[in-house]
C-alpha cells in the first residue's frame, strides 16, 4: 500500500486529488493539511511514502517543506513531489536542489497522475525527458559547472548509468541499454547517488548536468 500525504492551501485541489487517489487499491490518503507547517507535522506522524507538496503556501512553502524533509534522518523514506501551475515555474529547480523527487503540473491528466504517484514511491526518476531537457537548459546552461570532482568516485559503469539516468531512462531501459539486468542497473544508481551524496534520482540528475557530465540539448 502506497501512502500519501496532501499539502495545499487549495481545498478544491486537496479534494480533486484525493477523490482519485481514494479508487486505487495501492494507494492510501493517510491525512491532508492546508499549508507547509501543517504538512511538516503530519509528515512527522504519518511518515507517507509520498508527499504530494503544493510549490506557494502560507506558513510555510514547499521548499522550505522539502529541505526540512531532506535535513530530518527520521524523514528520508518520504519522497517529495512538488506540485505546481506552471511547468516552467522559477522555483521547480530549487525545489530539486533541496531534495524533491520531482514535480508535477497541477493540470496532469488523471492516468499520468495516478502512474506519477507510484513512479515517485518506487524512487524512480519523475521527470520527463523533455522537461528534463528544458528545466536543465534554462536554469543550469548560464553558470560554469559546478563540481566534477565528485564524479571521479565513480566508475565507469555507474558514469554510464548517471548518464542515462539523467536522460530520463528508467531502470529497465538502463539495463537493455547497458546490457546488464534491472537489478545491476539499480545497484549503479544507487552507489552513485552514494557516492555523491544525492537524496535521490532527481537530485542526481540535476548534478549530473550541473557537473557537466550530462551536456543539455539546444532543442
Amino acid at each position: 500500500m502506497i501512502r500519501v500525504l496532501l499539502v495545499d492551501d487549495q481545498s478544491l485541489i486537496r479534494s480533486g486529488f484525493r477523490a482519485l487517489l481514494d479508487l486505487e487499491d495501492d494507494i492510501e490518503v493517510v491525512a491532508e493539511a492546508a499549508d507547509g507547517g501543517e504538512g511538516l507535522a503530519l509528515l512527522r506522524e504519518h511518515l507517507p511514502d509520498v508527499a504530494l507538496v503544493d510549490i506557494q503556501m502560507p506558513v510555510m512553502d514547499g521548499i522550505e517543506v522539502t529541505r526540512r524533509i531532506a535535513a530530518d534522518p527520521a524523514l528520508a523514506s518520504v519522497h517529495v513531489v512538488i506540485l505546481t501551475n506552471y511547468g516552467m515555474d522559477e522555483y521547480v529547480l530549487e525545489a530539486l536542489r533541496a531534495g524533491a523527487a520531482g514535480f508535477l503540473v497541477k493540470d496532469i491528466v488523471p492516468e499520468d497522475f495516478l502512474h506519477a504517484v507510484r513512479v515517485a514511491a518506487r524512487g524512480d526518476a519523475l521527470l520527463a525527458p523533455s522537461i528534463t531537457r528544458k528545466l536543465i537548459h534554462r536554469y543550469v546552461t548560464q553558470p560554469p559547472p559546478t563540481t566534477g570532482a565528485a564524479l571521479e568516485e565513480l566508475t565507469s559503469r555507474e558514469r554510464e548509468a548517471v548518464v542515462l539516468a539523467a536522460q530520463g531512462l528508467t531502470n529497465d531501459q538502463i539495463a537493455d541499454r547497458m546490457v546488464i539486468s534491472p537489478m545491476t542497473a539499480k545497484t549503479h544508481i544507487n552507489r552513485a547517488m552514494a557516492k555523491l551524496h544525492t537524496r535521490d534520482r532527481a537530485q542526481l540528475v540535476v548534478l549530473a548536468y550541473e557537473s557537466g557530465l550530462v551536456a543539455p540539448r539546444n532543442r
